[in-house]
């Protein structure tokens, strides 16, 4: 499975390429970065989710989920990395960060951006289930909490949502598979 992902990952990048894009900007490079993370998660069987947190045009931060691995709820991307740029900058306040994420994040997460009071936040799936960002709900613009948090979707919009389906097609492939052979016992 894990080769599976990674192969289709890389013919979605060779095709744009083969289109003739042009360089990618500056949203893009860091959305790829965050695409790089979500890989990271597919590896481990965990929901192929990234993100990196950018300040000054530098990668400070970057984060996978992690739930499976570590069995625990609150390890998303977006906690991981909010976290790890915490730590960094030795502040809990990232007024001038921005957030790169792969996927739409959930209410707990849109929760902890706020708090962190991120500058933007770049998108690149929706995530129309438990998305907080737009589509379900919006957390950061919709409500009267005391800080906004920018927000910019469809950042690299097809290679984000095309982990995600591989990552789930394939990993009901591995369940059917796995009844198979249940059954034949």
């Amino acid at each position: 499975m894990q080769l599976s992902i990674a192969t289709k990952y890389d013919k979605i990048k060779n095709k744009k390429k083969e289109k003739g894009k042009k360089p990618c900007g500056k949203n893009e490079k860091y959305m790829k970065e965050a695409l790089k993370e979500a890989q990271k998660a597919a590896e481990k069987l965990e929901v192929p989710v990234g993100c990196v947190i950018v300040k000054n045009n530098k990668i400070i931060a970057r984060g996978h989920n992690q739930k499976e691995t570590k069995k625990d709820t609150t390890k998303h991307a977006e906690i991981i990395a909010l976290q790890k740029a915490s730590k960094k900058l030795e502040a809990w306040r990232l007024t001038d960060c921005e957030m790169y994420v792969t996927l739409e994040p959930c209410s707990m997460c849109a929760g902890a951006l706020l708090q962190a009071r991120l500058k933007k936040i770049y998108i690149g799936a929706m995530d129309h289930k438990t998305g907080a960002c737009g589509s379900v709900l919006n957390l950061l613009q919709n409500y009267p909490f005391n800080h906004k948090i920018e927000i910019e979707s469809g950042i690299e919009k097809e290679a984000c949502e095309t982990i995600l389906k591989n990552f789930f097609k394939d990993l009901r492939k591995i369940k059917k598979e796995e009844k198979n052979m249940l059954k034949q016992d």
